[in-house]
């Protein structure tokens, strides 16, 4: 573009970098000429973009906007106009498709984590209500056999907390090209996906141990 024919062109200012095609592109190096410079058979004008800055509803001035460029200009002609957050909107909507399927799917999978956790632990709590009984016609409190139940179901969810973790640090170079402004081994992120995953373990827990807490210990004894 610029070689020993260009004219000078006095600099006037330095701009941030700017992503004006997608939000994870790299900044490229660009200058801004004024329109009329631009119109310069030099420079070549392939299009330009305008933007309007108003109080009210955007849309409503498309009118008088195609109506001043083209009293400025009769040979260019406005083929889009819209708001930012429609431009902004569009540039991210594949990105949006894909993240939306991955939270639907993460969504369903936890959904399915608790279920199993809970028909597990309601297995084993049945299966064990025989020693419950003992245990609790023994002198054993209630409070205990809640802790043991769950301390026992905690204890194998924090093992697979931890390979899944592991997983999850292998295979984040996967989705890297899906985040924006986030590190795919975002620290943050990794600890409240811990975090949510244990509590809600500890929910599913949580009602096999109440009920078999409350079992009445002679039914229980009585049961084999």
């Amino acid at each position: 573009m610029f070689g020993a024919e260009t004219p000078l062109l006095t600099v006037v200012g330095i701009v941030a970098d700017l992503r004006y095609s997608k939000l994870d592109a790299v900044p490229e190096p660009e200058v801004y000429l004024s329109y009329a410079r631009s119109g310069n058979s030099q420079f070549g004008l392939f299009g330009f973009t305008a933007l309007v800055r108003t109080t009210g509803d955007p849309l409503a001035l498309a009118p008088r906007i195609r109506t001043l460029v083209s009293e400025i200009d009769k040979t260019q002609v406005p083929d889009a106009v819209m708001t930012l957050e429609q431009a902004l909107a569009d540039s991210i909507a594949p990105r949006r498709l894909n993240l939306f399927l991955l939270g639907t799917f993460a969504i369903a999978a936890l959904v399915l984590a608790v279920i199993g956790i809970y028909g597990v632990m309601a297995y084993s709590v049945t299966q064990r209500m025989h020693e419950i009984g003992i245990r609790i016609a023994l002198g054993a409190r209630r409070a205990d056999v809640i802790r043991m139940i769950v301390r026992q179901g905690m204890r194998v969810t924090l093992v697979a907390v931890g390979v899944g973790l592991t997983g999850a640090l292998a295979l984040s170079r996967v989705i890297e090209g899906l985040l924006y402004g986030v590190q795919p081994r975002d620290p943050l992120t990794f600890v409240v996906a811990a975090v949510a995953l244990t509590a809600t373990a500890l929910v599913a827990c949580w009602a096999p141990a109440r009920r078999a807490a409350q079992a009445d210990p002679t039914i229980a004894l009585r049961s084999e």
